[in-house]
Parts: structure tokens; C-alpha cells; sequence
């Protein structure tokens, strides 16, 4: 964000006196609305940053242990081989069928 003015630069401005000018009292006071909006959009901007700087790291940190997970686990993180599965079909179809395969 490119910025002209900083907080301390509104606070420090010293306008111009003239007889016909604007009056330094209410010129004060509306500066002071200027300089509280613009420290609010400093924090939220500040805040923002934080976060994003946060969820960039969590990011980062779960990129990297999605990367070192071996490919054959699951989410419960136990690993899973042809040879789990065939031995997982093989019980349960002599669960389902029961002495019928054994017997043929």
C-alpha cells in the first residue's frame, strides 16, 4: 500500500494562518477523526497481516506432512498394502460363504 501521509505527519500538519482562513479549532478536531481512522485501518491491516502470515505457516506446515506421509496410509495414519486388503477379501468372503469354499 503506498501511503502519503503517516500518523504523525497528520498530527504534526500546520496549516496557514489567514484572516479569511479555516478555522484552526475545527480543522484540529477533524484531523483527530482522521488520525483515529487511520490508526484503526493501521490495526486491522497489522491484524490481518498476522493472520495471514499464521494460516500461511499452518499451510506450509501441513503441506509438508502431507508430503512426508507415506502414499499407502489412510487418515488414521496406519498403513495400507495389497496384502492387508487381499487377506481383509479373503476373510470376508469365508465369513460370508462360509464351509461352502472350503469344502469345494
Amino acid at each position: 500500500m503506498n501511503r502519503e501521509l503517516t500518523q504523525k505527519e497528520i498530527v504534526e500538519k500546520d496549516f496557514k494562518k489567514n484572516v479569511r482562513g479555516y478555522n484552526q479549532v475545527e480543522v484540529d478536531e477533524y484531523l483527530d477523526v482522521v488520525i483515529r481512522d487511520y490508526e484503526s485501518f493501521q490495526n486491522e491491516i497489522d491484524q490481518l497481516k498476522a493472520e495471514n502470515d499464521r494460516l500461511m505457516n499452518k499451510l506450509d506446515e501441513l503441506s509438508k506432512q502431507a508430503s512426508a506421509k507415506p502414499q499407502g496410509q489412510n487418515q488414521n495414519g496406519s498403513s495400507v498394502t495389497n496384502f492387508d486388503i487381499l487377506k481383509r477379501l479373503s476373510n470376508l468372503e469365508r465369513h460370508v460363504f462360509g464351509s461352502k469354499l472350503d469344502g469345494e
